[in-house]
């Protein structure tokens, strides 16, 4: 039994496999939303507001004056071979303002997160994952850093603040390199992939999940444009 569970955990490890990529192609995208979008929520603050503020705009949605949409992560599926990770091995996300920066974090599985508290008061993330723990960390202010190492891919993990309830994030810990977040105007690019047929998902932490075929020829840009709205 050891040994099976050996050789499956090498299976998993080696399921991505960093080769050189010769004549790749890329993808080059925009994500926006189709309709009129919805009016962003003003959320009231209670707790803290001498370093939260009054009131804060409910970040779930963030949609541009020209319908793009931010922070939608754009990913390949089934994706086995193709160029290696940067070598970054460690990420941050802050506590600033009563927020967390940036909302989406994407990361290589195995990297460590460093939790930055710089608002002196105290917070408390809250992280709910199913391949990987779950687990809560209350940060008063001489807490300033916290690590926690994400071993195995999932996307995407929810973060919270268990004292200041709009606060959210979510985690991303990336099997491959092939990942993107859109920018404000729902653009996004994939760079280097090597030439085949594959599916795009994008994913929107409001708007859900929606996938598109693509074919990336060699040395050539695939355009795409991928339109959501609410459900």
């Amino acid at each position: 039994m050891a040994l099976i569970a050996l050789l499956l955990a090498s299976t998993s490890v080696q399921a991505y496999e960093p080769v050189a990529v010769t004549d790749g192609g890329s993808v080059g995208g925009r994500v926006t939303y189709k309709g009129e979008p919805p009016v962003p929520e003003t959320i009231a603050v209670r707790k803290d507001p001498e370093v939260c503020g009054r009131e804060k705009t409910a970040a779930n949605l963030i949609v541009g004056a020209d319908k793009g949409i931010k922070n939608v992560v754009a990913r390949l599926l089934d994706v086995r071979r193709g160029k290696p990770f940067a070598k970054k091995l460690s990420v941050t996300i802050d506590q600033k303002n009563c927020e967390y920066t940036p909302r989406i974090l994407l990361f290589q599985a195995g990297t460590r997160v460093a939790i930055e508290n710089n608002d002196g008061i105290l917070h408390n993330t809250n992280v709910v994952a199913e391949k990987n723990p779950s687990f809560t960390i209350a940060q008063p202010k001489f807490r300033r850093v916290v690590e926690r190492r994400i071993d195995d891919p999932e996307m995407p993990m929810r973060v919270r603040c268990d004292v200041h309830s709009w606060m959210t994030s979510w985690w991303i810990a990336q099997e491959h390199p092939y990942y993107a977040v859109t920018k404000a105007d729902g653009s996004f690019t994939l760079s280097d992939v090597p030439p085949g047929d594959y599916t795009l998902e994008v994913w929107h932490e409001t708007l859900g999940r929606t996938t598109r075929p693509l074919t990336i020829n060699p040395n050539a840009e695939t355009r795409v444009s991928v339109e959501m709205t609410k459900r």
